[in-house]
C-alpha cells in the first residue's frame, strides 16, 4: 500500500513538472555560450563560494538530526526515561502534522517580515527549546509524548525557507544545481550525525539521551554560525550568472 500510494504520488508529480514552464531568466543563458551551466564542481572553484555552500548545507543539518536522529529513536529514548507504549510510527506522523505547520508558517512568515534569515533564526530557537524537552520531560503519557514530537516538527518546519535561501545565494546557471544538491547533502549529513552520536554512546560509553543533547547542541550552534555568515536573499536580484 506505501508503494501504491508513493508511487502514484510520485508520478502525478511528474506529470505536474511537464505542466511547468523554464523561468525566463534560466532561458536566457541560451544567448549566452560562455556560460556553464549546472556545474557542480564550478561550486568549488572559489573559496568563497565553496563556503558559501557548505553553509547553505549547515543550516539544513538541525532539520535532519531531530528526524533522523531523535524521531527514528523514539523508542529507545522512551525507554530510557521510563515512558511506555511509544509507536516510532505514531512520532514519525505527529512529527510531520508539525512539520508540515511549520513549513506553511516559515514561507508565511518570511513574507511578512520580509526576512528570510529572520525566520531561520526563530526556527533554529524553537528547535532549542524543542528537542531537550524531548529528551529531558519524563512521567507523561505516549499521547503528550506524540505531541511533543508534533512540536518538535513545526521547530523542524523551516526546509522551505532554507530551500529557498540556499537557492538565491547563488546566479541562475548553477541556482538549480544548488536547489536539488543542498538537501541531498543535508540528508547525507545524517550518516556523520550517527557516527558521531555512536561515538559518544559507543567510545566514550555516555547514555543515549545526553549523547543526543549534545550532537543536538552541536548541528544548532553550526546551523546558527552558517546563518551569520549568510547574506539575507529576500528582495535579492536574481537575475545574474556566476563567473567561473
Amino acid at each position: 500500500m506505501a508503494y501504491i500510494i508513493g508511487g502514484v504520488l510520485g508520478l502525478m508529480l511528474l506529470a505536474l513538472r511537464f505542466g511547468a514552464y523554464e523561468s525566463h531568466m534560466y532561458k536566457s543563458l541560451e544567448t549566452k555560450v560562455v556560460v556553464s551551466k549546472g556545474n557542480f564542481f564550478k561550486l568549488f572553484s572559489t573559496k568563497e563560494r565553496g563556503l558559501k555552500y557548505f553553509n547553505c548545507i549547515a543550516i539544513g543539518v538541525p532539520i535532519w538530526f531531530m528526524i533522523g536522529v531523535l524521531i527514528a529513536l523514539s523508542k529507545d529514548i522512551c525507554a530510557e526515561k521510563g515512558i511506555v507504549g511509544v509507536n516510532t510510527g505514531n512520532a514519525v506522523m505527529f512529527f510531520y502534522l508539525g512539520t508540515s505547520f511549520g513549513d506553511f508558517m516559515s514561507g508565511y512568515l518570511s513574507q511578512v517580515f520580509k526576512s528570510r534569515k529572520l525566520i531561520v533564526q526563530l526556527y533554529l530557537f524553537l528547535t532549542v527549546i524543542s528537542f531537550p524537552l524531548y529528551l529531558y520531560v519524563t512521567g507523561i503519557s505516549p499521547e503528550l509524548f506524540y505531541w511533543i514530537c508534533a512540536f518538535l516538527g513545526i521547530a523542524a518546519g523551516y526546509w522551505a525557507v532554507f530551500v529557498t535561501i540556499a537557492s538565491e545565494q547563488f546566479g541562475t546557471n548553477i541556482r538549480s544545481t544548488v536547489t536539488t544538491t543542498v538537501p541531498n547533502f543535508v540528508r547525507g549529513a545524517l550518516v556523520l550525525l550517527t557516527f558521531i552520536l555512536n561515538f559518544f554512546r559507543k567510545s566514550l560509553e555516555i547514555d543515549l539521551i545526553t549523547s543526543c543533547l549534545i550532537v543536538g547542541i552541536l548541528s544548532v550552534a553550526l546551523a546558527f554560525y552558517a546563518l551569520s555568515r549568510m547574506e539575507e536573499t529576500y528582495h535579492k536580484e536574481l537575475n545574474y550568472t556566476e563567473m567561473m
